[in-house]
């Protein structure tokens, strides 16, 4: 059974081993993957960049974005190795 974290959970950032700050993301389910909820017209470069730059720190790979800012819900799925 999948499971779906609601409570926001602090996660650690890395740098060399080295804690560096502190992420919390919208939702983790099964421990695996990291979903990210925005509410923008656009997601934009940025946007994807900074999510980026939270997740390559912790040991989570696969991000959902998923913004709900226009009149259709968009999904992006972000790999980062």
């Amino acid at each position: 059974m999948r499971s779906l974290s609601l409570k926001k959970r602090a996660i650690d950032v890395r740098y060399k081993g080295i804690k560096i700050g502190i992420y919390k993301p919208d939702f983790i389910i099964d421990d695996k993957v990291i979903l990210e909820i925005k509410v923008v017209p656009v997601l934009t470069r940025a946007i994807q960049d900074q999510v980026y730059y939270y997740v390559r720190g912790t040991k989570y790979k696969l991000v959902l974005l998923a913004n709900f800012g226009t009149s259709k819900v968009g999904v992006k799925r972000l790999i980062y190795t």
